[in-house]
């Protein structure tokens, strides 16, 4: 019998909820990776740790519009439905024994997904249209799904801000569709997902763009650009680890190799992030010693202006759970992964808020702290 989709065995652990001024929740693509951060937000949620502000890219984006989309009390039972839904061509749970088989399952999940699309997600084109268009498949259905389960009058509205990474196809340049700056609709959405040659480009205002992860798999570059002095306790959930084993064959190459291209940009951007930071401070701190006259100066009050104090607490989740899935872990969408991503999320946020250093995370500082507290 099938089973619904994740539901959390226990409950998540007190915490109180963030001393920072806003909350900002940061989501990386990924695919079917992406049942991780769902589980993620049902517990940050469940803590207390609710964003004001969603950036995602890909699959990232999907999560984020369910989220913002949605009042609090419907948001969880959202991205439920939508796992549900995209897990449903394989929704049988295989039984523990038969966990041998698992990698083989799993892997006749992805070739189903392959072959026949995923509901409410993708569908294949008929042959003749891919060999004449721009992609394999029709993503049609994953405009009727966001019709039917984001409410974007209620994401447009400013509750919460979404902001979704594309790539323009004809500059390759990286662009964020924000629903402070347009509207945003189905279209913005789909447009992050649209991984080449699986997705086809979307259109919007007159250009066609693609999957944002193609320049940047990360957001937290765009926050920080948008908000430099921003006082935020940011919630980063990967779905790529950076670290891993080295592959003993061909597949596990494959799957390393987009672990380490996916999650590239995230150490980048973190590391930029720090040195950022370093910076401003010490020119803040130089700033102090100027005399009067030289205060003045209009390179040193542009500086100034550019060195803005800031208060950051990164919080970085990463998913280093292995669902046997191997190199097509991304498209993989068995309800039996599916289930054990969205309660792996769950399990590391509950983690993370239980560990002594959640407290500091949570608090006043001026600067930036870095925490990742599920090693």
């Amino acid at each position: 019998m099938a089973r619904t989709a994740p539901s959390p065995s226990v409950a998540a652990p007190a915490a109180a909820p963030p001393d920072h001024a806003h909350t900002v929740l940061v989501l990386q693509g990924g695919g079917a990776l992406g049942a991780y951060q769902a589980g993620a937000f049902e517990a940050f949620a469940g803590a207390g740790a609710t964003p004001d502000w969603v950036a995602g890219v890909s699959i990232g984006a999907i999560n984020g519009a369910l989220i913002a989309g949605n009042p609090p009390e419907r948001r969880v039972a959202r991205l439920r439905e939508f796992w549900n839904r995209v897990s449903a061509m394989v929704p049988v749970v295989a039984p523990e024994l038969l966990a041998p088989a698992r990698p083989w399952m799993n892997r006749m999940s992805a070739a189903s997904a392959a072959v026949f699309g995923i509901p409410g997600f993708f569908r294949p084109q008929l042959p003749i249209s891919a060999w004449a268009g721009l992609s394999v498949y029709d993503t049609e259905p994953l405009r009727a799904t966001l019709l039917e389960l984001v409410d974007f009058e209620l994401l447009n509205s400013g509750k919460v801000r979404l902001s979704v990474g594309a790539v323009n196809v004809r500059s390759g340049n990286s662009c964020y569709f924000d629903s402070t700056q347009m509207r945003l609709e189905p279209e913005h959405v789909m447009a992050s997902g649209a991984l080449p040659p699986g997705f086809p480009p979307v259109q919007i205002g007159g250009e066609l763009f693609w999957d944002g992860g193609i320049v940047s798999n990360s957001p937290l570059w765009y926050v920080l650009d948008e908000a430099p002095g921003i006082d935020a306790l940011i919630l980063q959930v990967d779905l790529f680890s950076a670290q891993g084993k080295v592959p003993s064959n061909l597949d596990e190459v494959q799957e390393r190799s987009k672990d380490i291209q996916y999650s590239s940009k995230t150490r980048f951007n973190s590391s930029q992030l720090r040195e950022r930071m370093e910076l401003k401070a010490a020119f803040r701190r130089l700033f102090d010693k100027l005399p009067a006259p030289l205060r003045d100066d209009p390179d040193a009050r542009f500086l100034a202006s550019a060195s803005e104090r800031s208060e950051i607490s990164l919080v970085q989740l990463i998913n280093r759970h292995d669902t046997q899935s191997s190199s097509f872990k991304d498209y993989e969408f068995s309800r039996a992964t599916v289930n054990e991503l969205w309660h792996a999320g769950m399990a590391d946020v509950h983690r993370t808020v239980a560990h002594p250093e959640w407290c500091r995370a949570t608090e006043h500082h001026e600067g930036l702290r870095e925490f990742d507290l599920t090693r």
